[in-house]
């Protein structure tokens, strides 16, 4: 073995030695998730003295990490985790907001127990909004850990950095891409296959604005690509299967590809771009 190839190991080895594991951080979060919600603890909290324990332990379990972790100003991370659990109730009534959407939108959920137990979507969901609080208040790594272990889990990638507002919709979610500095608004349905992404990967403008901003009431269906952080999408619009949008749209527009065909079979009109308003 070549001595300066176990050299650069061991300096890799040594570049962060207190750092917690991937698989700690995932444990975090699996946690917090058990505080919400029964079906994700071990066995049923069953008085509030028994929650409000629980809290505590992964609260000193945050401490825990975060001390460990490689940032440099460590005098602050008492009030990181303070704040973090202060926040833990309007975290679970937008987590129940989520639920909501997900069952009244798929005709498919017998109930919001079973959006909770099985939903891939709102897994995702859930790691997002833990995961933004902590990217709120500057915590380095564990935010992006978070999300990637639901994107191990689930094939839906939300970075912790983007916005999403109250009672999202993921349904099916297999392939869904959303990006560090997209924006979602309220009452948003996203299909399987969806990406909000940037027209630049230039490290230059890695602190701009890159990804499209989703307004208010969109569905955007399966396979559709956005694209670019300038791009809008006007509130109540609905984004077809396989759109492929580089700029913004009004309020209420309807967009989507249309095939035209000959009866014997010839192509008259390949793939073209339709754009219908409904006002």
């Amino acid at each position: 073995m070549n001595d300066s190839f176990l050299e650069k190991l061991l300096q890799e080895h040594n570049s962060c030695i207190t750092c917690p594991r991937p698989e700690e951080v995932a444990q975090f979060f699996k946690h917090v998730l058990a505080i919400f919600y029964k079906d994700y603890a071990k066995v049923p909290l069953t008085t509030t003295a028994e929650i409000k324990n629980m809290i505590l332990k992964t609260k000193i379990e945050l401490i825990g990490l975060l001390l460990r972790n490689d940032i440099e100003d460590r005098t602050g991370v008492h009030q990181i985790a303070e704040g973090f659990f202060d926040r833990l109730s309007p975290v679970y009534d937008l987590l129940q907001q989520d639920v909501e959407a997900i069952f009244e939108g798929d005709p498919a959920a017998k109930s919001q127990r079973e959006v909770i137990r099985s939903y891939p979507g709102f897994y995702a969901i859930a790691a997002y909004r833990i995961a933004h609080e902590l990217q709120l208040m500057g915590v380095p790594d564990l935010p992006r850990i978070i999300t990637e272990f639901a994107h191990s889990k689930t094939g839906i990638d939300i970075h912790p950095g983007a916005i999403i507002g109250k009672s999202f919709c993921i349904d099916h979610g297999t392939g869904i891409v959303i990006g560090e500095t997209a924006t979602i608004g309220n009452y948003v349905k996203i299909y399987q296959g969806v990406t909000l992404g940037a027209l630049s990967v230039r490290k230059i403008d890695a602190n701009n604005k890159r990804h499209p901003t989703i307004m208010e009431g969109c569905v955007i269906y399966a396979g559709a690509t956005i694209l670019g952080g300038s791009t809008i999408v006007g509130s109540n619009s609905v984004i077809g299967g396989n759109v492929w949008l580089t700029r913004s749209v009004p309020d209420d527009s309807k967009i989507y590809y249309q095939a035209k065909m000959s009866i014997d079979g010839d192509v008259v009109e390949d793939m073209l771009v339709f754009k219908e308003f409904a006002k």
